[in-house]
């Protein structure tokens, strides 16, 4: 296992081209490679955020995608581990889409796939409902990944306000976890750096946000993308700007912590538990 790595944290302004996206994340990915990434992660709805009347699965993709297969060339090109934030994936005969994450080997190969568990679905102050579930699909799998790098866990934006999904993830070895986010300006200026660092020290885990950043076609992202560790520390903030913004995961690190908080080793499971039914099914 490699103990000590450079991650590549790529904050994006997504707009409605998805051709011209793609060439955008392109780049950044050679740009971190470049400064040194074995692993890269990339936002939620990297490849294309277009107006809200236009219904996502007129630019969903399956896995003979354009965005799939530009990913997986990528990551087998430089020989780095590419979590591609997530994109609108298709499910036959449904016109709606599955929000889903997917992270790439250094052989281009598919390692793991999450579609995010979480739909926003609330009624506004004004009464005027928003349902994220009518376009998008929830996903039914908790799902983490264990590699060279350690224990990956998958989350997706909204997800970050479920604590359970964190703890559930970390109970099956999670030791980084991605919330590749849209995430908007309105609550991200008071929630998102708590939230993060939460998730964080709850679970002496490394946690890898990268989020979209000003107007997009459907809302205004708050930006600062951030990488917190294990202790709740944030290590690595991005710029007010699109690009690529570095930082290190140390594995021996997240040990030292865990063996000093013990708080996974204290909870009281004979008087609660947490159970991932997924896993029995």
């Amino acid at each position: 296992m490699m103990r000590n790595y450079q991650v590549g944290m790529v904050q994006l302004r997504t707009g409605s081209d998805k051709d011209e996206n793609l060439k955008t994340i392109s780049k950044y990915i050679a740009e971190a490679v470049q400064k040194g990434a074995r692993l890269i992660s990339l936002t939620e709805n990297m490849n294309v955020i277009a107006e809200a009347k236009l219904p996502a699965a007129n630019f969903a993709e399956d896995e003979s995608g354009q965005t799939f297969q530009l990913i997986s060339d990528l990551s087998k090109k430089f020989g780095v581990y590419v979590h591609a934030g997530s994109w609108a994936e298709k499910i036959p005969g449904d016109s709606r889409v599955h929000n889903t994450s997917f992270l790439f080997s250094p052989k281009g190969e598919l390692l793991a796939k999450y579609r995010k568990l979480h739909t926003f679905d609330i009624v506004l102050p004004s009464g005027k409902a928003v349902r994220e579930s009518e376009e998008v699909a929830a996903g039914d799998r908790i799902v983490t990944v264990e590699t060279e790098l350690g224990v990956l866990g998958l989350a997706i934006c909204y997800d970050l306000r479920f604590p359970e999904l964190f703890r559930l993830l970390t109970e099956q070895g999670a030791q980084v976890i991605f919330n590749p986010s849209n995430f908007t300006l309105l609550t991200g200026k008071d929630h998102w750096e708590p939230l993060l660092r939460a998730r964080a020290i709850e679970n002496s885990c490394y946690v890898i946000a990268p989020n979209q950043i000003g107007q997009n076609a459907r809302l205004t992202a708050f930006g600062s993308s951030m990488v917190v560790d294990p202790w709740g520390t944030v290590i690595a903030r991005s710029k007010e700007e699109p690009g690529v913004t570095m930082a290190e995961i140390d594995l021996d690190y997240l040990d030292k912590v865990r063996n000093r908080m013990q708080t996974m080793e204290n909870r009281r499971q004979d008087i609660y538990r947490l159970q991932d039914l997924t896993r029995s099914q």
